[in-house]
């Protein structure tokens, strides 16, 4: 069956039409500078070909996320780490889904390892799921650079490979490359070498002219044309178009990108007083004001933030420890005196970093003043309840699953003393679904206000087998706490 999709005229009124079976088999290379109407033809033939065939389109700016509402394409936004990215392309293939990767608000470099995970997965997937796909890049010459730039050699690496797979060897496994740039002598010569199909757009610089006319056949004298293009006009040429070069024009769109083209509107009229009093005048609460970063928090914010929770049975539930009870009291009056004194031994914000030995000094002052109680706690009990009042989890939240919470703390008892409230903080943010803690959350849990000993003790822990760290794609940290089966929400490590 043929199907032949409708990108607009011709000069003469004619129909333009691209064979689209011939477009999978070759492969199809957009050119323009930024204004010529890329975009455009690239949403007219998305729009064309979505029920003929499935689409995946790596798009760095979000301008495309606009065709699930008509088209039902699956949005995916690149927030995860990369191999979450790598099995939801695989399961895109799997199920044939038409999907959009979103990669707004990524800086390049991530942007680059986004979509090589992306493009890799859906490579390396499987031979029975080799089903035809359109895969459309958009601003393919920041994934496949003819020369290296500001992101690492690393990311440019991963993604120039990932690209010339598509290119290259994405036929047999049913993917169609179209890639669209706006600079041709940007973009990897064995990547844009590749397709065989050709719609080059209004292009004002020589180097990307020459390139433009060498990829037609043209002679370097007819490289002019592509400087008097009108915006929307590309020339076609190609097997899936048309054996020798034409102009056409495209046709409307059904569906529109978020961002568009700026308008010119008229500035508001006002006089000299009105525009001192509109810039000048105190700011309020209610006003927008710039995206800039919060200060960093002090301790005693720390120490406020992680208060409201507390590890009701530190010892897992059913089994208490055999503890020298006090004569004459219970063992929950003893518990809640002990953490009164514990809350007040740490209200001062030095004592969270004091050595153990100076804390049990005062602890034991302020048990013996504490009249009921005849028994001071020995140095190993006072370091397990330290631990974890350090990290202020000694209660828990009333919406956190109890029997997890009970598993927490026995798996917490495993490491060690000055280790367990640092867990028992983990978990309570991963069983929570709140963000991971940071650095400094993680450092004042433990006694000490280094950034690196945190960083010291997740790494302990996951050598050990607790848990598993990973970052996202913007650089949050996400940890998984594999016995419990629960991971954190992303969280700046800062």
């Amino acid at each position: 069956m043929t199907v032949s999709i409708d990108l607009g005229t011709m000069k003469l009124g004619q129909p333009a039409e691209m064979d689209l079976e011939e477009l999978l088999a070759t492969r199809l290379l957009v050119q323009g500078n930024s204004g010529s109407g890329k975009s455009h033809l690239l949403r007219r033939l998305l729009e064309q070909s979505a029920p003929w065939v499935q689409q995946i389109i790596i798009d760095p700016e979000g301008d495309f996320v606009t065709l699930a509402d008509k088209f039902g394409h699956a949005v995916v936004d690149a927030v995860g780490t990369e191999a979450d990215l790598a099995m939801i392309a695989a399961r895109v293939r799997q199920h044939r889904v038409s999907a959009v990767l979103n990669l707004e608000g990524l800086d390049a470099d991530r942007q680059m390892r986004a979509a090589a995970a992306f493009l890799n997965s859906l490579f390396d997937i499987e031979r029975e799921y080799w089903y035809p796909a359109l895969v459309i890049v958009d601003e393919a010459q920041l994934f496949a650079p003819a020369a290296g730039g500001e992101v690492s050699e690393e990311a440019r690496r991963l993604s120039l490979g990932a690209m010339t797979n598509l290119m290259c060897r994405g036929r047999k496994r049913g993917l169609a490359g179209i890639i669209a740039t706006q600079r041709l002598a940007k973009l990897a010569k064995n990547v844009a070498a590749e397709a065989s199909n050709f719609l080059m757009g209004r292009t004002f610089l020589d180097i990307d002219m020459a390139r433009a006319a060498d990829l037609l056949g043209l002679e370097r004298r007819q490289a002019e044309t592509f400087r008097n293009l009108d915006r929307g006009q590309f020339v076609a040429l190609g097997p899936a178009l048309y054996r020798r070069s034409e102009t056409v024009k495209i046709g409307p769109v059904e569906t529109s990108a978020r961002s568009s083209s700026p308008k010119l509107m008229p500035l508001p009229e006002m006089n000299r007083e009105n525009l001192d009093e509109l810039l000048f005048k105190p700011g309020t609460d209610d006003e927008p004001r710039p995206a800039i970063m919060p200060p960093p928090k002090t301790t005693a914010d720390v120490l406020k933030q992680l208060s409201n929770i507390r590890l009701d049975e530190q010892f897992g539930g059913e089994t208490e420890p055999t503890l020298d009870l006090d004569p004459g009291l219970s063992a929950q009056e003893r518990e809640e005196i002990l953490h009164t004194i514990l809350a007040d031994l740490l209200d001062d914000p030095d004592a969270a970093y004091q050595p153990v030995s100076v804390l049990y000094q005062d602890f034991q002052v302020r048990c013996r003043i504490e009249k009921k109680m005849k028994i001071t706690p020995g140095l190993q009990e006072f370091r397990q309840l330290l631990a974890v009042a350090r990290a202020g989890v000694d209660e828990k939240e009333d919406a956190l699953d109890e029997q997890q919470w009970n598993q927490a703390g026995l798996i917490a008892d495993q490491l060690p003393e000055d280790m367990r409230g640092v867990y028992l903080l983990l978990a309570k943010a991963a069983l929570g679904k709140k963000a991971c803690p940071t650095n400094i959350e993680l450092a004042t849990a433990y006694g000490t206000r280094s950034p690196s000993r945190a960083r010291f003790l997740l790494t302990y822990m996951e050598e050990r087998g607790f848990l598993v760290c990973a970052n996202d794609l913007r650089g949050n940290r996400i940890v998984t706490l594999k016995d419990l089966g629960v991971q954190t929400e992303p969280g700046s490590p800062d």
